[in-house]
């Protein structure tokens, strides 16, 4: 009768970790997975940002108009937005992570609807930025 010993990894002699050559072609698998998938992300974030100044931009024109209907005169200042009440506070401009980087134009004194105070008429963002459609920040 022959006599058998066991060994204690089922049958699988000698082969208890990974081989150099797995570690290799495992870790070349993840980084071409990560090189695909921060730019994706990055896009991702910078259409977030793109969805969140086009909300702002709107909102920031609605409420100008609205005081401008109401008052009798355009705002002079982003704050007297606030501080009439039509505004909690004036949105952050998602491209420059700021409230005071917006740039506000003026309206022309003689199409003012208050031509002895003219005030904002329209908004932009200060960013220098160029959107994914290729157009400036600063143009929206």
């Amino acid at each position: 009768m022959e006599h058998r010993t066991r060994s204690g990894n089922g049958g699988r002699r000698g082969r208890g970790a990974f081989t150099l050559i797995e570690l290799m072609i495992v870790m070349a698998v993840i980084s071409i997975l990560v090189s695909t998938a921060v730019p994706l992300y990055n896009k991702a974030l910078t259409r977030s940002k793109e969805t969140i100044l086009r909300q702002n931009l709107f909102a920031l024109r609605t409420v100008i108009d609205e005081y401008t209907y109401d008052k009798g005169k355009a705002p002079q200042r982003l704050e007297d937005l606030v501080t009439a009440g039509y505004l909690r506070k004036i949105p952050i401009d998602p491209m420059t992570n700021s409230d005071r980087s917006w740039k506000e134009i003026m309206e022309d004194a003689s199409n003012a609807v208050n031509q002895s105070e003219p005030g904002i008429f329209d908004l932009r963002s200060g960013s220098d930025k160029i959107s994914l459609e290729g157009t400036p920040y600063s143009e929206w």
